[in-house]
């Protein structure tokens, strides 16, 4: 369906023409509801843009300053804080996990180390007993419930996708050694002196600003069935215990809770800038976040291989860093291999290519079906590297 493309704003260099074009063509023929995409390059914010609706019925316009849940775009930004511990020395990656927090010894864990961990291979994919959203909300339950846990594979081993333990191992990681929820260290280290509109949760007078999520159509294709039947006792877990929803990541009770993997709320500005720590090899703004050396350990990549929870939905090999996904040979994120990011559910991104200094962020509230690689995604991609 082609649909008429509503009043885009912002600023785009002319270089980068066929990134407003791309933008504009999300709008008209992928779908798209409300939007925002910014790209940085050398630290010059070259695309800043948005445009569409915040709310389904097209009542209340996307504006400069909406945000929106990024889903496990914030994976990402949740490893940040873990590595600013590893650059000051207080993290050793290679130390075990139960070095910092000894209850996670319990249930064959006593060596899980803190790297398996930050690259989704400590078997702790999701929860073996079933878990409520509201016990999801409950940070010390959902902590002590998981350091309880038996690993559902060899820890090491294998890649599977952590989609929401991954913010509560690395949170409780972070609280452990800075004493503070994950959130807060954020704010206090990252985000209040870079001036980044980015908070886990929102604070409830923040609300008048979010954008409401809009689930995925259902349209279970033989594909997309074929595929679901192949995911495993662990992938089920990891994906559906709890099962979350576009309505649930518009409520207050999401809004108050602490998820460092799945629900960030930003702007796609805010997004770019995160991920363009990476970008500029731990510098932002004139400020020195995290030493090259970091850099380099965060996109270090842990082996290549099917993802025991993304594999059967992607239906290809991906390959983990320490909190971020390399591009690799399938281009996830643009032609440079070495150029990282993550996805959040339903299409948003951030994306860091440190050789071309360039970051990415991209927020939307009309959630498409992919867990990876939405098309709109991949457009805006396309006309990045073309202009570069």
């Amino acid at each position: 369906m082609v649909r008429a493309v509503p009043d885009v704003q912002g600023h785009c260099d002319q270089r980068f023409d066929a990134v407003r074009a791309a933008f504009e063509e999300n709008f008209r023929a992928r779908g798209e509801l409300g939007a925002a995409v910014t790209v940085e390059v050398a630290g010059d914010r070259v695309v800043d843009l948005w445009g569409g609706w915040a709310d389904p019925t097209a009542t209340r316009a996307w504006g400069r300053d909406t945000v929106v849940t990024v889903w496990s775009t914030t994976k990402g930004v949740a490893a940040l804080c873990a590595h600013l511990l590893i650059d000051r020395g207080l993290l050793d990656p290679e130390a075990p996990v139960a070095a910092y927090w000894p209850e996670f010894a319990a249930a064959g864990k006593e060596s899980v180390t803190v790297r398996q961990t930050l690259a989704h291979r400590a078997g702790l994919a999701g929860l073996r007993e079933p878990h409520s959203l509201a016990q999801l909300y409950d940070r010390e339950l959902t902590t002590a419930r998981l350091a309880a846990t038996e690993p559902w594979w060899a820890p090491g081993t294998r890649s599977g996708y952590h989609a929401v333990t991954y913010g509560f191992l690395v949170g409780e990681l972070v609280r452990r050694i800075a004493g503070v929820p994950l959130g807060v260290f954020l704010r206090r280290e990252v985000t209040g002196p870079l001036a980044v509109d980015f908070t886990i949760g929102l604070p409830e007078p923040e609300a008048y600003r979010a954008a409401e999520l809009v689930r995925p159509p259902v349209e279970i294709t033989p594909e997309l069935a074929a595929r679901y039947e192949q995911l495993t006792p662990v992938a089920l877990a990891a994906l559906g215990n709890p099962a979350t929803s576009a309505a649930d990541a518009y409520t207050p009770a999401w809004r108050a809770a602490e998820l460092p993997a799945v629900n960030g709320h930003g702007t796609a500005r805010a997004v770019a800038a995160l991920y363009g720590i990476l970008a500029g090899r731990g510098r932002y703004g004139g400020r020195r976040v995290l030493s090259p050396g970091t850099v380099e350990l965060v996109r270090t990549g842990q082996g290549r291989g099917r993802d025991l929870v993304l594999g059967p939905l992607v239906g290809r090999d991906t390959e983990a860093g320490l909190g971020v996904w390399l591009s690799g040979p399938d281009r996830m994120y643009g032609p440079n291999p070495r150029a990282v990011g993550h996805d959040g559910l339903g299409g948003s991104f951030g994306l860091a290519d440190p050789e071309a200094s360039l970051s990415m962020g991209y927020v939307m509230n009309r959630m498409g079906p992919h867990i990876a690689d939405d098309p709109r995604k991949t457009a805006l991609i396309d006309a990045v590297y073309e202009a570069l």
